[in-house]
């Protein structure tokens, strides 16, 4: 097994480290305090070729594989975790599209998306169902040529910003999740309006927002794959996100780990560097061998998904451990600046709370240990 990656591979870690160095950590605190969504680094990283990565050239994408889109998502999250997550979760819309559109949805959605600067969402979560997709109450009844969509959704990253938005609602209520099936909304659309943006603790440089759809008409020829097909649909996106959210964590524990170092190496208590007192020194040891273990579960999983081989349950494990060694990097960065850690002049406390939504979005922890549970036992 090599675990070298290729020059093409190499050139877009370089690419991503230069994009984060010079445009994204300049502004990271900036959009964290203001509480908003960068259109403007968004279309650099879609002018860099960013946002199409993983995708065919002749869709608009960039070319490259999940682990190039895996290499770009880590290198982001060092300088801003949010930055990376509208990266990474924007993808899972022209990902569905790419592998269960028709070929007109394709041309029609895909240039856009990906090399046009228009962000995409993907819209599942709802007030009563979050872990319970069964709960959806979101109808879209079909009503001659077009779907009649009625329903809310929350917790929709990029949601009110979207130019499109992956909708899952029940076609066919009375069949529950056998009934639930996949339509893209566009932005404007008579009956489609964004809500609040939710004032969240952390990975506040991503809006995310209410949905709702009153009498929304959308064509039927916006269905995406079969009626009914829905929530397999959904779960098969939601794996490929996971690999980006299991990015994002590794991410934010390097950048952690770096803070830590530096601090070690710098402050200066009973006459000598933090970093010499053992009992901290082994914080970095923990640290870093949790971030080299993550790196192969993240790495492994992108690898599975590019040469086509069953990843949901690798993406599961990359994910769950993924923003467990990011939570646990980033308390134990802020435990070893002390005082200083918790303030916001450092970046450690932005790490804190921004590594907290990696154990709840795109499937909570606990959602991750039964996936796993189910694999390892042969259930279904």
């Amino acid at each position: 097994m090599d675990f070298l990656l290729d020059s093409d591979q190499d050139l877009i870690r370089q690419a991503a480290m230069e994009f984060a160095e010079k445009v994204v950590e300049p502004k990271a605190r900036e959009l964290e305090e203001k509480h908003c969504f960068s259109q403007e680094i968004f279309q650099q990283m879609t002018d860099q070729g960013f946002v199409g990565t993983g995708f065919p050239e002749e869709y608009g994408g960039s070319g490259g594989d999940d682990i190039a889109k895996t290499i770009l998502v880590e290198e982001i999250a060092k300088s801003c975790a949010s930055t990376a997550g509208t990266l990474s979760i924007h993808q899972i819309t022209p990902y569905g599209i790419l592998k269960y559109g028709t070929e007109e949805q394709k041309k029609t959605y895909l240039p856009p998306l990906l090399k046009g600067g228009k962000l995409a969402a993907f819209a599942i979560t709802e007030p009563t169902a979050g872990s319970d997709a069964a709960s959806a109450k979101t109808t879209a009844i079909a009503d001659g040529d077009h779907f009649v969509i009625n329903g809310s959704k929350c917790f929709i990253t990029g949601g009110a910003k979207a130019k499109t938005v992956l909708v899952f609602a029940l076609t066919e209520p009375d069949k529950g999740l056998r009934g639930m099936s996949a339509i893209l909304v566009e932005q404007g659309t008579p009956g489609f309006t964004p809500g609040k943006s939710e004032n969240k603790m952390g990975l506040r440089a991503t809006e995310t927002d209410e949905l709702f759809f009153n009498n929304c008409r959308v064509p039927k020829a916006n269905l995406l794959g079969q009626p009914g097909k829905g929530f397999v649909i959904a779960m098969e996106l939601l794996d490929f996100a996971r690999i980006g959210v299991a990015a994002q964590g590794l991410g934010i524990a390097e950048r952690a780990l770096s803070e830590s170092v530096n601090y070690l190496n710098e402050r200066v208590q009973f006459g000598k560097p933090i970093g010499a007192q053992q009992g901290l020194s082994w914080y970095a040891a923990e640290m870093k061998v949790r971030i080299e273990a993550l790196r192969g579960l993240v790495y492994k999983a992108a690898w599975l998904k590019s040469t086509g081989k069953p990843f949901s349950m690798d993406a599961a494990i990359a994910k769950y451990y993924g923003a467990e060694t990011a939570c646990f990097c980033a308390d134990t960065a802020l435990q070893i600046h002390g005082g200083y850690g918790y303030m916001k002049d450092l970046n450690i406390e932005r790490l804190f709370r921004d590594s907290r939504l990696l154990k709840i979005y795109e499937g909570t922890a606990e959602i991750h240990k039964l996936v796993i549970a189910r694999g390892v036992l042969g259930l279904k």
